[in-house]
């Protein structure tokens, strides 16, 4: 399959140069002009989508060749990307940064799109090093298509004429100057930027789409897109399942750490999804063979999480009946027995899984990993190889370690020795495991059978 789509990826030097405000103000201003802008996001990222799909006014996809099998990457993005004028892809972390070997790196996402890049340097406290950092981004590897630059928090006139005329003579083309405007910060917490779903981001959106409508230039950065090859795709997907189950997603303020393609592919095989929230509704969907908690911030939410105690009923009742529970980091949180806040109270969750996770000041884990399953589960058979990532505050403890039947084995891209993580125990599997259901498919099919198999008892 060959397609002419128009597309650029948004990278930056390193993380926290403002990639995730030009971008979204970028969406935002094409689709005032009457384009159809299909928004992505490189890498594992729950959050800054969030951003985009408001711009956009349609879903952005994550693109990430660890999660699922770098073979379906071009027809995947091919794919999502049919029905727009225009793709804008946003970067993860610098540009070249990634897992080991920078895996999933925006570089590498670009390499294997044939996309563009237009790179974006936060210019505050530089004059001609801007001109060195871009010539250095765009010499360390010459197949990416370093094809222009946005320099960002511009101080005056004579800021912006000097690091543009650097950049310039350089042989890069500057294709946007954004001055320094901290109404455009976007609030944060200790996972990153805070999600829409608990904000009302409206106002903020739509000043990032005037401060990027008066700072870009538009008709280079679309000549650019424009430019980009036809991508050939040569992957094509397997026959569909037929699993006809129907399955409650906890989809709330608390838990809305989910990809939209793992989800799709669920129902591509049959499922039906029946959102439902924790937060509010006082028990789990009717008739339904399963439940999925996603990650978010239950911590952020633990006074209504405890006091919703018939929603807590109703899951104990459904595991005790034997439904197969399925929690990732934020859902194994609210599953255990205690979740101990940054307040350091202790608050009742779910209780059916034997353990306490206690809220930390620093990030315990991040990163990229394999998981080898110890045991069988409602996802997997033992030593089943799954991919996912892990990002996470909070830390497990057992009520009983010497006893705790662990889920995985987890060996990190960039970590010499494994680590036992999650709880698999009959119908319950929760971990801080993130995975995609479309890049470990051998899981998804394990967990609608299991699902399957409840629905005929």
């Amino acid at each position: 399959m060959k397609a002419t789509l128009p597309r650029i990826v948004i990278a930056g030097t390193h993380s926290g140069v403002g990639k995730t405000t030009i971008v979204t103000g970028i969406v935002a201003a094409l689709a005032r002009k009457g384009y159809a802008v299909q928004p992505f996001k490189v890498g594992p990222d729950y959050i800054d989508p969030g951003f985009h799909s408001l711009a956009a006014g349609r879903p952005s996809y994550n693109l990430d060749t660890w999660l699922v099998p770098e073979e379906k990457l071009a027809h995947n993005f091919s794919v999502l990307a049919d029905a727009a004028d225009v793709s804008v892809i946003e970067g993860v972390m610098g540009l070249y940064d990634g897992g080991a070997g920078g895996v999933s790196s925006s570089a590498d996402i670009a390499l294997r799109l044939e996309a563009p890049v237009v790179l974006v340097v936060n210019a505050q406290s530089m004059g001609q090093s801007a001109g060195a950092v871009a010539l250095g981004y765009k010499m360390f590897n010459p197949q990416v298509h370093l094809a222009g630059v946005i320099l960002n928090r511009i101080g005056s006139d004579r800021h912006a004429e000097m690091t543009r005329e650097a950049v310039e003579s350089v042989g890069i083309p500057v294709l946007g100057i954004i001055r320094r405007n901290a109404q455009l910060q976007t609030p944060e917490r200790h996972l990153g930027l805070t999600p829409v779903t608990e904000l009302s981001p409206e106002e903020v959106i739509e000043q990032m789409r005037e401060v990027m409508e008066e700072s870009i230039d538009w008709d280079q950065l679309l000549q650019i897109a424009r430019n980009a090859p036809d991508i050939q795709s040569d992957w094509r997907p397997g026959v569909a399942a037929s699993m006809d189950v129907r399955i409650g997603v906890a989809q709330d303020e608390a838990f809305s750490f989910y990809y939209p393609t793992g989800l799709s592919y669920l129902q591509s095989q049959g499922a039906t999804l029946v959102p439902f929230s924790p937060l509010r509704d006082r028990s789990i969907p009717e008739n339904v063979d399963g439940l999925i908690f996603g990650g978010g911030f239950p911590e952020m939410f633990l006074e209504t999480l405890t006091d919703n105690i018939s929603m807590k009923e109703s899951i104990r009742q459904a595991a005790a009946e034997g439904m197969p529970l399925y929690a990732e980091c934020g859902g194994l949180m609210y599953l255990c027995r205690e979740l101990r806040g940054f307040d350091g109270r202790v608050y009742p969750m779910v209780g059916v899984v034997p353990a306490v996770t206690e809220m930390q000041e620093c990030l315990q884990r991040v990163g990229y990993v394999t998981a080898t399953a110890r045991r069988d589960s409602v996802i997997a058979t033992s030593a089943m190889q799954l991919r996912g990532h892990e990002f996470h505050f909070s830390k497990l403890v057992p009520d009983d370690a010497d006893t705790f039947p662990w889920a995985y084995d987890l060996q990190g891209t960039r970590q010499r020795e494994s680590h036992s993580e999650g709880y698999a125990e009959k119908n319950i599997l929760a971990s801080y495991l993130h995975i995609a259901w479309d890049g470990n498919e051998a899981a998804a099919r394990h967990w609608l059978q299991s699902c399957a198999a409840y629905r005929m008892r």
